[in-house]
């Protein structure tokens, strides 16, 4: 039964008539994809559908099914009450945001005993996170209103006890934490005064909550907004006394399909699956009114006007995301200097011209002027989302490019702002200040795209951007984007793999390991950090380059050139003899595939897990491109 709760997820499109009879082919489809799985996971799904896929899935999965591009994850669980009922949602949710999910639950009620137990069945089977999904019935609370001592105790009590677990959990698993905070009842024994007075569960649940989020931001956890959640629904849907008493669901079931969806977007994020550009129609969708056939006086985002605040709350949404770094574009059936003059000259136009990364407004079909702005900005389909209030476009887009996220959008503007957030599409896992200033970056590389285009040849085009690369050893100052970039990185990314912070601390010290944090400067700014190196040594002459990433803003720039010039430079001042490179497809990686064999490497047979390797002289001599070196933190 569709409720109000359900009715959440309004931003997806209804599953086909069909839905069963498809899962039972793809459940006997021993050739099955990750993107079969995606278009059945991608649509709004009640609890039973989820049960069905989440099913079919583990099915899958325990047959040894690779379900490429949906990124693998293991997901320990250990919860309130009874998590049985939430493994298949998670798991049909998951898919929906790319991820392929196996969850290993706890037993019941033993949230710290499996996290201590080095043999219990979570830590043996070595996760990626633990989901530590705890609400106050487990947690050691009792109210002591007005005794403002006691309850801070209690409120410690508990911050030890989450950090027990997630210590435990790191020793005994290898695994990060992510920490669900605390939905508070909607009973209140003081009313509107509950909140106010020590002691009061309202009152100790705000401060637990305080501390789950201190906790969340160190040894690379995770925070999963349970509290948020339960708010978007109100507490009193959240809560069922009922399912509580009956069967101790923690919430009710009625919510699941919005939990395991969240939940799910928080994984996409954790593998770097979030999106990274949202692009936008312009003619009621925008703004009311068509620019072509009304004219400038005839577009509605006045304020004043209820059609009109609904699509000026739209450009209010668009602009918070992109305060954040999502870059911003714009796909219309338009002539194009009608449909950017509302950008540069209508008075109540929130976003400008100057916000938009790229600008697509012809009469061409939709679907090939979104495959040019990925294109243009050099990010794959599966990094965009498409607002268009034309239900015949957004079809067209979902049947045309199925990596391009389409809201489902009702005829009433007043939600689209709400059902583009609702999405989750853009989860965070951090914020740092380079990704503020994404956006910039972006438009700053379209400009040397021109100057390129200006340039001689591609000598003379690299000399006038006078780039200077710098070289660092990790450390704590790029900790936390060296562990972004690890975890977000898809295409320029030789074998994918994933670092918690924590790790990448301990690559920090390791005597083993030579790492490198790459940043490159330009004329027309500083491009922040673009490459991570990890490099492990084998035996006393070799190294194995685990890692090895850059961003593809800085494609036919040469930058891998000078980043294996670096690389060889200290494997000589080590003793090395032979470095090892390693291609490992992810599905999205493809077009690193020959990226040793460019840098001169050699062929050198099969690896694990599909990979291929390639050998590499240590005295090798690599091409040195014209750009300025800067070194810090590692020897000359």
């Amino acid at each position: 039964m569709q409720t109000n709760i359900f009715e959440t997820l309004d931003w997806l499109p209804d599953a086909p008539e069909d839905f069963r009879q498809r899962c039972r082919v793809l459940a006997a489809d021993a050739d099955a994809s990750g993107r079969d799985v995606y278009a059945l996971a991608s649509a709004r799904l009640d609890n039973n559908k989820l049960r069905v896929l989440g099913g079919v899935i583990t099915g899958l999965i325990a047959t040894g099914v690779t379900l490429t591009p949906l990124s693998p994850f293991k997901l320990g669980l250990i919860g309130t009450g009874t998590t049985d009922l939430l493994l298949p949602p998670m798991v049909a949710s998951a898919a929906r945001h790319g991820i392929a999910l196996q969850v290993v639950a706890g037993h019941y009620e033993s949230a710290l005993q499996d996290a201590l137990d080095s043999g219990s069945g979570i830590n043996v089977s070595r996760p990626d996170a633990v989901l530590i999904a705890l609400d106050h019935r487990s947690l050691p609370i009792s109210t002591v209103p007005g005794e403002p001592e006691r309850a801070e105790q209690i409120v410690e009590d508990c911050a030890q006890l989450y950090a027990a677990i997630c210590g435990a959990v790191r020793q005994h698993g290898g695994a990060f934490c992510i920490l669900q905070t605390l939905a508070s009842p909607p009973e209140a024994v003081f009313g509107s005064l509950d909140r106010s007075v020590p002691g009061t569960l309202d009152w100790i649940i705000h401060r637990v909550n305080e501390r789950i989020v201190e906790l969340a931001q160190r040894d690379g956890n995770a925070l999963f907004d349970v509290a948020r959640l339960a708010a978007v629904v109100g507490t009193g849907n959240w809560f069922s006394p009922q399912e509580w008493n009956v069967a101790k669901l923690a919430f009710s079931y009625d919510c699941v399909p919005l939990y395991a969806d969240r939940l799910g977007s928080l994984l996409g994020a954790l593998r770097g699956k979030s999106r990274k550009c949202l692009i936008l129609d312009l003619d009621n969708t925008m703004w009311g009114g068509v620019i072509g056939d009304d004219g400038m006086a005839g577009i509605n985002m006045r304020q004043g006007d209820a059609t009109g605040e609904a699509h000026l709350a739209l450009q209010q949404a668009a602009l918070e995301l992109h305060k954040r770094g999502i870059l911003l574009a714009v796909s219309s059936k338009n002539t194009d200097d009608v449909a950017r003059e509302p950008f540069r000259t209508h008075p109540e136009m929130l976003v400008r011209e100057k916000h938009i990364v790229a600008f697509q407004a012809n009469w061409r079909d939709k679907a090939s002027n979104i495959a040019a702005i990925a294109e243009e900005l050099n990010i794959g389909l599966d990094a965009l989302v498409f607002m268009d209030d034309n239900p015949v476009e957004r079809d067209q887009i979902r049947q045309a490019l199925p990596q391009v996220l389409v809201p489902e959008l009702s005829s009433d503007p007043s939600d689209y702002a709400r059902r583009m957030l609702a999405t989750g599409a853009f989860e965070a896992v951090a914020f740092l200040q380079e990704d503020k200033g994404r956006s910039e970056a972006y438009k700053a590389n379209a400009q040397r795209l021109a100057l390129k285009s200006d340039a001689i040849n591609m000598e003379d085009y690299l000399a006038s951007l006078e780039m200077e690369i710098h070289f660092d050893r990790f450390d704590e100052t790029g900790r936390s984007r060296i562990a972004q970039l690890i975890n977000k990185s898809n295409q320029y990314n030789l074998t994918t793999r994933r670092y918690t912070e924590s790790e990448v601390a301990q690559l920090e010290v390791d005597p083993r390991a030579f790492t490198l944090q790459v940043r490159l400067k330009d004329k027309f700014g500083d491009n922040g950090m673009i490459s991570v190196i990890i490099c492990r040594a084998e035996g006393d002459d070799t190294w194995r380059i685990d890692t090895w990433l850059m961003s593809c803003r800085v494609l036919g720039r040469q930058v891998e050139h000078m980043v294996l010039q670096e690389i060889l430079h200290h494997a000589r001042a080590a003793g090395v003899r032979r470095l090892v490179g390693e291609w490992r497809p992810s599905g999205r990686n493809d077009m690193v595939r020959d990226h040793y064999g460019k840098l001169g490497f050699a062929p050198d047979g099969a690896g694990p897990e599909g990979s291929t390797l390639w050998t590499l002289a240590a005295d090798h001599e690599a091409p040195r491109p014209r750009m300025t070196v800067i070194r810090t933190g590692v020897p000359v």
